[in-house]
């Protein structure tokens, strides 16, 4: 699985954290969204105002190509219905920057998946059920499971998946799918699929809607599940870990997050506005930041259970998660069940 820092070597992480240089960076185009679901990190009480020209959205990609960025994320909101999005695209393309992008599929039509797949985008869609009910309760949208099979419908004529083509789900974890997930996972494997499991970060729409949480001994029970299902039918060997299946979190020492309206955030879990690009230049922003020195020292800056785990130098948990619940992005992962306070008794 190569989202997030796992494509960069240790070598070139630990030479960007001692530069304060970046290797990826994420961006919303805008938070304009035509999904309620009910698990989004974006407060939909937020109004979208104020938000970043293309001008400015931008200068500030060029800010980070110069610090190092080789990889650009675009979050949202919902970047398929961004109508500047082509341009947006092209753009990164002629900067020989790679792409990313997470989408709920909603506007990628037969035009956009063409476009998509001229410019090598890798896409990760937003599905987290093959039951139409649960997908569309959700997405807080009827008809959203709908879009979601047109979309991969569109992907797939355009030339996703393939060597070129990077194509991958993005699953929350959460109660309501927990029974089906194991099958999701193979489903995807079987057909050339990359599964992007993670567990659900507490903040925003999730906080609210606390029938979605699932205990630290159920996600352990999940990874244990899906790690033997790699390993025994994909030969891939992997350790269970959170928050993400098969995969490791480390983006707080080589990226951060710009929101549409400039917001400089360790990532949308640490909503914690360091600076704007309207104010400073991102450079100066993060080397002058206490919040993003902490993150890139965690080994020595991270309190209880998570500094003392065994997993402490390649691991941090859930940066986000600790901090919408404690108020300390230094805290342990309260979602982790290797956290003391998660274990049973």
């Amino acid at each position: 699985m190569q989202l997030y820092n796992l494509e960069f070597t240790e070598q070139e992480i630990r030479e960007t954290v001692a530069a304060d240089k970046l290797l990826s960076m994420e961006i919303e185009f805008s938070r304009l969204c035509n999904f309620r679901c009910s698990y989004c990190y974006v407060d939909q009480k937020i109004e979208c105002a104020g938000e970043l020209s293309r001008e400015e959205i931008k200068d500030v990609i060029l800010q980070a190509k110069a610090l190092g960025a080789r990889k650009i994320i675009i979050l949202g909101g919902e970047p398929s219905i961004y109508p500047h999005l082509p341009e947006m695209l092209r753009f990164l393309g002629k900067e020989n920057l790679e792409i990313e992008m997470f989408t709920n599929g909603s506007g990628i039509d037969a035009e956009l998946a063409a476009i998509l797949a001229q410019e090598k985008v890798r896409i990760a869609l937003k599905m987290n059920s093959r039951n139409e009910q649960i997908q569309d309760r959700l997405a807080g949208k009827k008809g959203a499971y709908q879009m979601i099979v047109s979309a991969l419908a569109e992907l797939k004529n355009a030339g996703y998946p393939s060597e070129d083509l990077f194509l991958a789900v993005s699953t929350v974890i959460c109660q309501q799918n927990l029974a089906e997930l194991p099958a999701l996972w193979q489903w995807l494997r079987e057909n050339n699929i990359e599964p992007f499991f993670e567990v659900l970060t507490p903040q925003a729409n999730a906080l609210e809607n606390n029938w979605l949480n699932v205990t630290p001994e159920d996600l352990k029970e999940l990874f244990a599940k899906l790690a033997t299902i790699d390993r025994e039918e994909f030969g891939r060997n992997w350790e269970p870990q959170p928050p993400l299946v098969g995969n490791k979190c480390m983006r707080h020492q080589v990226s951060c997050l710009v929101t549409a309206t400039g917001d400089v955030m360790p990532c949308v879990g640490v909503t914690i506005p360091l600076d704007n690009i309207r104010n400073n230049r991102l450079a100066d922003i993060l080397k002058n930041s206490e919040v993003i020195n902490n993150l890139k020292n965690y080994r020595e800056m991270i309190t209880g259970s998570c500094h003392d785990c065994e997993k402490a130098d390649e691991c941090y948990g859930c940066r986000g998660a600790a901090y919408q619940v404690t108020g300390d992005y230094l805290a342990s992962d309260p979602t982790c069940w290797r956290n003391s306070s998660c274990k049973k008794a």
